[in-house]
């Protein structure tokens, strides 16, 4: 099988081709070594980062933006948005704050990226 990738690890954006069903691939195209990593990481567990937000009560504005502190199985992602979602905090709620720890037993917490005074 033929799979052709857009490397996102420099500004480079190399245009990568992966061949073969399974491992080792045949993976040509990248200019470091960086995007060879990247591409067998995408062939064999795709990884992801999640910026979101969580409701405040009582702050300055009405919702937080957090993120998560290392990225999570791409198959998570929805798992892991649903218990985002359950997170609501009373201001305020200050940068740095991890508002779910080991989310879901992955190895990531969530995290507040901008602090929210209170009214």
């Amino acid at each position: 099988m033929l799979r052709t990738f857009t490397c996102i690890m420099c500004p480079q954006g190399c245009e990568i081709t992966a061949e073969g069903s399974e491992a080792p691939y045949s993976i040509t195209g990248n200019k470091c070594k960086r995007g060879h990593e990247y591409v067998e990481q995408e062939l064999v567990n795709p990884m992801r980062n999640i910026a979101t937000s969580i409701l405040v009560e009582g702050g300055e504005m009405p919702l937080a933006s957090v993120r998560l502190s290392a990225p999570i199985p791409k198959a998570k992602i929805f798992d892991v948005m649903n218990e985002i979602r359950k997170v609501k905090r009373t201001a305020p709620v200050h940068e740095g704050e991890v508002v779910i720890e080991n989310v879901l037993g992955l190895g990531s917490n969530v995290i507040v990226t901008r602090t929210v005074e209170a009214e």
